[in-house]
């Protein structure tokens, strides 16, 4: 049985409706970034302040390889997991590739607490706004692998997940 993976921007909600999907499918829900937590022993804020975004980017390409080995699981990828072409060909390997998206409006607003999110912390300058930009312009293309994507902004996790569910039995991926 294949899996399902989300990707998206961070703050697109791929994490709750992950679980949410898993629930609905009757299958194993796996968060990559508390993988790579579990395997480091510390959270992803202490990784990037004590070892920076490459220590990082290579706990989360092994913990890719751990994941995409694995079946029947949906998972829930970080926002920059997309960034390493060997993570996509693994991922999509391994099943569909769902993309959250969200308007900038909602990302700022999920993603409010500063602290919690690294790689946009860093490059916050002030104008939280224009890093969200910045960044969701820079990833667009690599978004674009997916084999169906969601717009998130107005919806609830369960609205997603029926969303995806009506493509995953349009698409015969697999009975839902």
């Amino acid at each position: 049985m294949k899996n399902v993976v989300l990707i998206g921007f961070m703050g697109t909600g791929k994490t709750s409706t992950g679980r949410a999907l898993a629930h609905r499918l009757g299958r194993a829900f796996v968060d990559l970034d508390a993988e790579i937590e579990a395997a480091a022993g510390r959270s992803i804020p202490e990784i990037f302040k004590a070892d920076g975004e490459a220590a990082f980017r290579a706990l989360e390409k092994s913990a890719v390889k751990r994941v995409a080995d694995r079946r029947a699981l949906v998972i829930a990828t970080g926002g920059g997991t997309v960034k390493d072409a060997a993570n996509v060909a693994a991922l999509k390997k391994s099943g569909a590739i769902i993309c959250l998206t969200a308007s900038i409006d909602a990302v700022l607003a999920r993603t409010a607490h500063v602290g919690a999110r690294p790689v946009l912390d860093q490059k916050d300058a002030g104008d939280r706004r224009r890093a969200v930009e910045e960044l969701m312009e820079e990833r667009r293309d690599l978004y674009a692998v997916a084999d169906y994507s969601v717009d998130t902004s107005e919806l609830s996790p369960l609205q997603v997940v029926d969303d995806i569910v009506g493509y995953l039995k349009r698409e015969g991926v697999f009975r839902a």
